[in-house]
C-alpha cells in the first residue's frame, strides 16, 4: 500500500498533568495563565547572592508524596524526575484511565528530560576528606572513597529514569524511550508516541517532558552560554518575548504529561478529549549560523508539520511560540514564522508563556503545550507578559494587554533550541 492512499489512525490527546510555576494542577494552571500571573520570583532553593542571575520560576507548595504511587523510589529521583513522575499521575487520573482497562503491554512512555544536575550533598561525604590533601593523594579516590558515594546515586541523574519511573508506577509495559533534544525534547517525544499508536504498536501512550534547571551550576553554565537575563530589579518584568528591550531568558522548572490514545479506543471507553494531534515536524540549523541561515531548521519542522496535517497557514488558530527573550532567538524564530508562513505570520495570535515561567530545557515544551490545550478548552488565548515595546525586526501578532477570544481551533506550537534543533506540532480542539 503506498504511502498516499494510507489512512492513519487518528491520534487524540485525553488526559493533562502539569506541575509548574504558576500552579499544580490543570486549572490552578490555567487561572494563573488567564489572570496574567507570572511564576518568576528572586531564586528561593538557593542562596543566590553570589549567582549571575538571581530570577527564577520555581514550582512551589510541591510536595511529590502527595501524587507518587511507589513512594519508596522517592529516594532515587531527583527533583527532575519528581516532577516528571507526578505530572504523569495526575495526567493518568485525569484521563480515567485506571487499572485494568488497558492491556499493559499496549500501553507505552515517551519522554523527554536534559541533563539533570547532581547536588553537592550527594557528593560531599566523598570530597570532604581532601580538602589538605597533596596531589598525589588524589588516587585515594578511586581506593576508598567511590564507596562513600551512595550505590544508587546515579539514578538520580540518568535522563531516561522520569520514563522508567512512569511505566513502573503505570504498568506500561509497551515502548518505551527517552529523547533528550533539549527544548524540542517534548514535542519530538509527542511525534514518536503518535508515530508509535500510528503503526499499531501500542493504544496508549503517556508522554511529556520534565526539567529543573534552577541548580547554581545550570544557573551559571545557561549565563554563559545562552544568555540569561541581568535585570535584577523586578523579577515580574524579566522576561520578555519578542520585547525590544528583552535581555535574555531567566531559568525554571516544571513538567507537564499527556495521554495520547487512539481515537477509537478513546472514544469506545467515553473518554474527555482535549485535542487531535494531527501533525509533528522536526529539524535543525545544521550550519545556519555559519551561512547566516539560523532558524532554517524552525522553517522544516513548521513545513512538516503543516503537511502532515493537511493544514494551511492562516488556518491556524494561533501559535504557541518558543520565545526564548534573547536577542537572537527570537529574531530567528520569528523569521522562520515569515518564511514558512508567508503573509499569514503577522496576522496569526502568537502566544509566548515563557514569559510566566521562563526556560527550562526539556520541560519547556510541554508546560507551553499544556497552555495552548486549555486554551482552547476555554475558548481564550492569555496574554504574553512583558511586551511593552513590540520588536520591529519579528513583526508578530503577539497577544498582550488583554485576553483574545480563540479565533478557532487549530493550534501551532514550536521549540527551537540555541543551537537549532527545532520541532512544531499542530493541534485541533474536539
Amino acid at each position: 500500500m503506498s504511502t498516499s492512499s494510507y489512512h492513519y489512525p487518528r491520534v487524540v490527546i485525553s488526559g493533562l498533568g502539569v506541575v509548574s510555576p504558576i500552579g499544580i494542577g490543570k486549572e490552578t494552571f490555567w487561572d494563573n495563565l488567564k489572570s496574567g500571573r507570572s511564576g518568576i520570583d528572586f531564586v528561593n532553593s538557593i542562596p543566590s547572592e553570589t549567582l549571575p542571575s538571581k530570577f527564577a520560576a520555581e514550582v512551589k507548595n510541591f510536595n511529590p508524596l502527595d501524587y507518587l504511587y511507589n513512594k519508596k523510589f522517592l529516594k532515587v529521583m531527583s527533583r527532575d524526575i519528581q516532577l516528571g513522575v507526578c505530572a504523569a499521575s495526575i495526567a493518568m487520573k485525569d484521563s480515567g484511565i485506571k487499572t485494568g482497562m488497558v492491556d499493559p503491554i499496549r500501553m507505552g512512555v515517551e519522554f523527554g528530560a536534559g541533563r539533570i544536575s547532581s547536588t553537592p550533598d550527594e557528593l560531599v561525604d566523598a570530597v570532604i576528606d581532601f580538602e589538605d590533601v597533596d596531589d598525589d593523594q588524589f588516587t585515594r579516590w578511586g581506593e576508598d572513597r567511590m564507596g562513600k558515594i551512595c550505590p544508587l546515586w546515579l539514578l538520580k541523574q540518568l535522563p531516561n529514569m522520569p520514563a522508567c519511573h512512569v511505566a513502573i508506577e503505570h504498568n506500561a509495559q509497551g515502548p518505551n524511550n527517552t529523547i533528550t533534544s533539549r527544548e524540542s525534547s517534548a514535542l519530538l517525544a509527542l511525534g514518536e508516541a503518535m508515530r508509535t499508536i500510528e503503526r499499531g504498536a501500542a493504544d496508549v501512550m503517556i508522554v511529556g517532558a520534565c526539567s529543573s534547571m534552577t541548580d547554581p551550576l545550570d544557573i551559571a553554565r545557561l549565563n554563559l552560554f545562552e544568555s540569561l537575563s541581568r535585570r535584577d530589579d523586578d523579577p515580574l518584568r524579566a522576561c520578555r518575548p519578542f520585547d525590544r528591550q528583552r535581555d535574555g531568558t531567566v531559568v525554571g522548572e516544571g513538567a507537564a504529561v499527556f495521554v495520547l490514545e487512539e481515537y477509537e479506543h478513546a472514544k469506545r471507553r467515553g473518554a474527555e478529549i482535549y485535542a487531535e494531534l494531527l501533525g509533528v515536524g522536526a529539524g535543525c540549523d545544521g550550519f545556519g549560523y555559519e551561512t547566516g541561515n539560523a532558524g532554517v531548521g524552525l522553517v522544516r519542522a513548521i513545513n512538516a508539520a503543516l503537511r502532515r496535517s493537511g493544514v494551511r497557514p492562516d488556518e491556524i488558530g494561533h501559535i504557541n511560540a518558543h520565545g526564548k527573550s534573547t536577542q537572537p532567538d527570537d529574531l530567528f524564530e520569528a523569521k522562520a514564522y515569515h518564511s514558512s508562513l508567508g503573509t499569514a505570520a503577522e496576522k496569526i495570535p502568537v502566544l509566548a508563556l515563557s514569559s510566566y515561567f521562563g526556560t527550562f530545557d526539556a520541560g519547556t515544551g510541554a508546560v507551553e503545550l499544556a497552555g495552548s490545550l486549555m486554551a482552547m478548552r476555554h475558548g481564550e488565548l492569555p496574554v504574553t507578559l512583558n511586551y511593552e515595546f513590540p520588536d520591529p525586526g519579528c513583526k508578530l501578532n503577539v497577544v498582550h494587554r488583554q485576553t483574545m477570544p480563540l479565533r478557532n481551533s487549530l493550534a501551532m506550537s514550536v521549540n527551537r533550541t540555541s543551537i537549532g534543533q527545532s520541532a512544531a506540532c499542530i493541534v485541533r480542539a474536539l
